[in-house]
C-alpha cells in the first residue's frame, strides 16, 4: 500500500511517521508514504503556487499547473515502483466524511495520492480533471488538508496486521460494530480522589467472561444512546441489535 502526499508542508508529516505504534506500519513499508513538496513544482523564481481569484473576493487560490506537475511526478514514481495508481484524493469540507467503514475498506486497498490544499481553495479545473474522491473530517473548516491526510494515514496504518500489539484491539474500537466503545479501566483497583475512593466496576473483577462481555455491550449501548442516538437507529435498521440489546435499551426508556 502506497500513499503519495502532495503538500506545501512536508515537514509536518515526518515526526508523525516516526512516532507511536503506527510507526511500525511506516517503517515496515506496509504503508509506504512518499512526500511531494508542492513548491518544487512551481516554475517561477518565487516558487509561487497560488494567485488571486478571478471575480475577486478574499483569499488566494492554489494554481492548477503546479498541482498537475506534482501529480504527474507522483504517478510516474508509482509506475516506476510497480505500485497501483489508486485514486486521487482532495480534502475538502464538501467531501464525504471519513469514517471507520471507509478506513477499513482502504486498509486493504492500494493506497492513494493525497492532495493537501491551502488558502481559499484550488482552481476547480484541477479538481474536475484529476480528483476522484473528496474527503472531509467533519462539518468544520481547517487551514489545510494536512490534518485530514494525517488522520487518514493513521486510521489506515493502525489496521495493518502486526501494528497493534493485540490484533483484536481494533475490533473493539468505537464504530467497528456501528456503536461507540465501552469504558475501560486499569490499576489501581480503587482510585483515591478528593471526592472519595472510586472503585473499578465489580463485574470487571468477577472473572466471569460472559457477564463481563454483556456489561461491556450494555455500556456501549448506553453511551451510544446518550451521545449518538443516530447510530442506534442505524444499528436497528441494519439488524445489528439482539433481543438482549433491545431489552436493555427498553430499560433505558429507548
Amino acid at each position: 500500500m502506497r500513499f503519495d502526499v502532495v503538500t506545501l508542508f512536508p515537514d509536518l508529516f515526518q515526526p508523525f511517521l516516526s512516532q507511536g505504534v503506527t510507526r511500525r506500519a511506516y517503517e515496515s513499508r506496509q504503508v509506504d508514504v512518499r512526500l511531494w513538496a508542492l513548491r518544487d513544482f512551481a516554475e517561477d523564481a518565487y516558487r509561487r503556487v497560488d494567485d488571486r481569484a478571478y471575480g475577486g473576493g478574499p483569499g488566494m487560490v492554489m494554481l492548477a499547473e503546479p498541482l498537475e506537475r506534482a501529480l504527474a511526478a507522483a504517478r510516474a514514481a508509482r509506475d516506476e515502483a510497480g505500485a497501483p495508481q489508486g485514486p486521487v484524493v482532495w480534502f475538502s469540507p464538501t467531501g464525504r466524511r471519513i469514517d471507520q467503514a471507509l478506513l477499513v475498506d482502504w486498509s486493504a486497498g492500494p493506497g492513494a495520492i493525497l492532495v493537501c490544499g491551502r488558502y481559499e481553495g484550488v482552481d476547480q479545473r484541477f479538481i474536475d480533471r484529476h480528483v476522484d474522491i473528496e474527503l472531509s473530517l467533519g462539518d468544520f473548516v481547517l487551514s489545510g488538508g494536512e490534518i485530514p491526510a494525517l488522520a487518514l494515514l493513521d486510521g489506515v496504518a493502525r489496521l495493518q496486521p502486526g501494528v497493534l500489539n493485540d490484533p483484536a484491539s481494533h475490533e473493539q474500537d468505537s464504530f467497528s460494530d456501528g456503536l461507540l466503545d465501552c469504558p475501560h479501566y486499569s490499576r489501581p483497583e480503587v482510585l483515591d480522589t478528593p471526592e472519595g475512593p472510586v472503585p473499578v466496576p465489580a463485574v470487571l473483577l468477577s472473572g466471569h467472561h460472559a457477564q463481563i462481555a454483556r456489561w461491556r455491550r450494555e455500556q456501549s449501548l448506553r453511551l451510544t444512546a446518550q451521545r449518538r442516538p443516530d447510530l442506534i437507529v442505524a444499528a436497528r435498521l441494519a439488524g445489528r441489535l439482539s433481543r438482549d440489546d433491545e431489552r436493555y435499551l427498553a430499560s433505558l426508556g429507548l
